[in-house]
């Protein structure tokens, strides 16, 4: 398995840096790697359920980032997201050789991820209104919680908010990951496509993926 990995160009090193700062402010501490050829596909996770009881849909959120030359062979784990950081801090200002932590973690949410193909469109919905539900549930998160809440209380509160369906099968909680994560810096349309387990939104800066359980009409937006 390949230790080290070379990015395209000093671009893409800040792409993945700023990627994985926004990650640890917004979601959990872990990403998982998948570089197949010359792309290295980086997955984090905003929301998962804390256990078995929990019934909060798992929101995963991904960026892939382009490498100057091809691998030898495939990669796939699971790493702290702190420590890949601290990595791309060492290569200073010039460096493009990204060497990968040593300490591979493991992680529930990391278990399943979305297939490669059968995605069918589902239409598209407006970044703004993607942009405004974030905003209206930080605020409400923000109102709701009362001084030196407990984490069991924040933990209720956010999966109330978050878990509010903004369309069939779209919890809230994928607006805030396209919106902490940066991916709804444009006004363009952001594609909806769906199998049968899994919803997805894209935009030109990366995506936001929602397990969502069986749907039993295919191709409806529920």
């Amino acid at each position: 398995m390949p230790r080290t990995l070379d990015l395209a160009d000093h671009a893409t090193r800040d792409d993945l840096r700023i990627y994985l700062e926004r990650l640890l402010r917004a979601g959990r501490d872990e990403a998982r790697l998948i570089v197949r050829d010359s792309l290295l596909a980086v997955f984090g996770c905003t929301q998962a359920p804390e256990d078995l009881m929990d019934t909060a849909p798992v929101v995963l959120v991904l960026r892939s980032f382009a490498l100057s030359r091809p691998v030898d062979q495939p990669l796939d784990l699971v790493v702290p997201a702190r420590a890949l950081l601290d990595r791309l801090a060492r290569m200073g200002i010039v460096g493009l050789r990204l060497d990968l932590p040593d300490a591979e973690v493991t992680a529930a949410w990391a278990g399943v991820l979305p297939p490669a193909g059968e995605w069918r469109a589902e239409g598209v919905i407006d970044a703004a209104s993607l942009r405004g539900v974030a905003e209206e549930g930080m605020r409400r998160i923000t109102e709701t919680l009362p001084d030196s809440p407990g984490d069991p209380v924040v933990r209720r509160v956010r999966r109330a908010v978050w878990g509010t369906e903004i369309a069939p099968g779209l919890p809230a909680a994928v607006a805030f990951a396209a919106e902490s994560m940066g991916f709804l810096g444009s006004d363009e349309p952001v594609r909806l496509t769906g199998t049968r387990t899994w919803r997805r939104l894209a935009t030109p800066r990366g995506e936001v993926l929602v397990r969502t359980g069986p749907r039993t009409r295919p191709g409806a937006v529920g």
